[in-house]
């Protein structure tokens, strides 16, 4: 068994009944740290990042999991960390995001929709002597390279 399926089994444990919290991503990085990103629908609380890091570190330990020195994360997601699950883009839905296409397109707007297959994204379009109009574009999700969302200090 991989480290990271063990892992993802240790805080399902954890969080299990809490269905407003997940799991965003679990990697054991090649320096060592075993970093867990954790989120939830309305935010998730430094008491629950530490409770997860007190129960994965104590079974990884009492199991000998890992047969070298690590360093264990528990974490929400940064500010500049993209958007990896369909959830979390749920969570954004009316805020202003930049998404990089696979083609190397750009396009920055309001998250407006989150669908099976897309996103709706509201963005301000001005052609050349004509005024700027907003228009919603639908982007699949599989022409997605990486959202991130836009954070506004006005």
């Amino acid at each position: 068994m991989q480290i990271e399926d063990r892992v993802r089994e240790l805080v399902h444990e954890k969080i299990g009944d809490r269905e407003d919290l997940f799991i965003v991503r679990i990697k054991m990085h090649t320096n060592r740290v075993l970093e867990i990103l954790l989120d939830g629908d309305q935010g998730i609380a430094i008491e629950d990042c530490a409770k997860v890091s007190r129960h994965v570190g104590f079974h990884l330990e009492e199991e000998q999991a890992l047969d070298h020195a690590y360093r264990l994360e528990v974490s929400s997601p940064g500010i500049d960390t993209p958007l990896l699950l369909q959830r979390q883009y749920t969570k954004n839905v009316n805020r202003e995001v930049r998404v990089k296409t696979v083609d190397g397109a750009k396009r920055e707007g309001k998250l407006l929709a989150v669908e099976e297959q897309h996103i709706v994204v509201e963005e301000k379009v001005k052609e050349k002597g004509k005024k700027a109009e907003m228009v919603s574009v639908e982007i699949p999700f599989e022409h997605i390279k990486e959202t991130k969302v836009l954070i506004s200090f006005k």
